[in-house]
């Protein structure tokens, strides 16, 4: 296996990553449990947020690991694009027809879009601290799927 080179991520990155993800997250699911919306919507977005996080994780995953050597079959990558782009379509669609204020729709979409942005980058982080610190049985495991 191919490790490229990378620096231990600084501790301010790691924290603002955390806390981006914290963040975000909790935002949306305030949002969500707040709102006066019907209970199978608040279903719908939930399960959107833990869709579009989950295959936000899955396709940085992917790709890093393509970058170490490691194989990923190309269904399994492409799975993980379409899977994103459905989440976030999804979400577009949801908002669009959803009898919201126009600033609660945008505030649904930017705390979703934060959530995915720090997820990305904790699951970034996670990986650069196993390499640089030689966890090569957390390096391991976090190819493992």
């Amino acid at each position: 296996m191919l490790v490229p080179q990378t620096q231990r991520p600084t501790a301010a990155f790691v924290g603002a990553s955390w806390l981006a993800l914290m963040i975000g997250s909790l935002a949306y699911l305030i949002g969500l449990w707040n709102a006066q919306m019907a209970l199978n919507e608040k279903g719908y977005y939930l399960t959107l947020l833990l869709y579009g996080l989950f295959s936000a994780v899955s396709l940085q995953k992917s790709v890093r690991d393509r970058l170490e050597g490691v194989r990923v079959t190309s269904l399994y990558f492409g799975l993980c694009w379409v899977s994103l782009g459905i989440a976030i379509l999804l979400l577009v669609i949801g908002l669009w027809n959803a009898t919201l204020g126009l600033s609660e729709k945008g505030f649904y979409a930017m705390a979703f879009l934060l959530s995915l942005f720090a997820a990305v980058a904790v699951q970034k982080n996670v990986r650069d601290i196993a390499l640089h610190d030689g966890d090569a049985d957390a390096v391991e495991r976090s190819t493992d799927y």
